[in-house]
């Protein structure tokens, strides 16, 4: 895997405004560029925790502030970024081959993602020496 943190890109998704309240509609390969296999969301996060912290070997991920703000720390081995999510229209994907963190949540927050792959225990990393070593791996 080669892609780079700066392969990780923010994405506006379609805002339907309303006076009785917005909806953002999300549909797979059409606002992504996967297919959604899988949702799932993290709240209740106490101050100063992180989430995350792992890459993926195949999964896409797409990470949404639905309510509130945090930081996803992204790490490719070689490079770091840090991009702030806080609207609910936006956010960010994330391809496979990237350590990815999630960090400084606001009070209430909630971080939704849409994921290209169902839950599989074999497509995660979470040691970062072993990101390290995958990357060394497939660089050559």
């Amino acid at each position: 895997m080669t892609e780079t943190v700066y392969d990780c890109s923010i994405i506006e998704l379609p805002r339907i405004e309303n006076r009785a309240g917005n909806i953002t509609p999300v549909h797979g390969t059409i606002n992504l560029p996967f297919d959604i296999k899988r949702v799932f969301y993290t709240y209740d996060i106490p101050g100063g925790e992180a989430r995350g912290a792992h890459a993926h070997k195949q999964c896409h991920q797409f990470l949404v502030a639905a309510s509130g703000s945090f930081e996803v720390v992204l790490d490719d081995g070689k490079n770091k970024r840090t991009i702030l999510l806080n609207r609910p229209f936006y956010g960010l994907h994330v391809p496979p081959g990237i350590w990815s963190s999630e960090q400084g949540f606001s009070s209430g927050s909630v971080c939704l993602v849409l994921a290209s792959h169902a839950y599989d225990a074999e497509d995660y990393i979470r040691e970062y020496d072993e990101f390290i070593r995958y990357k060394n791996y497939m660089i050559l």
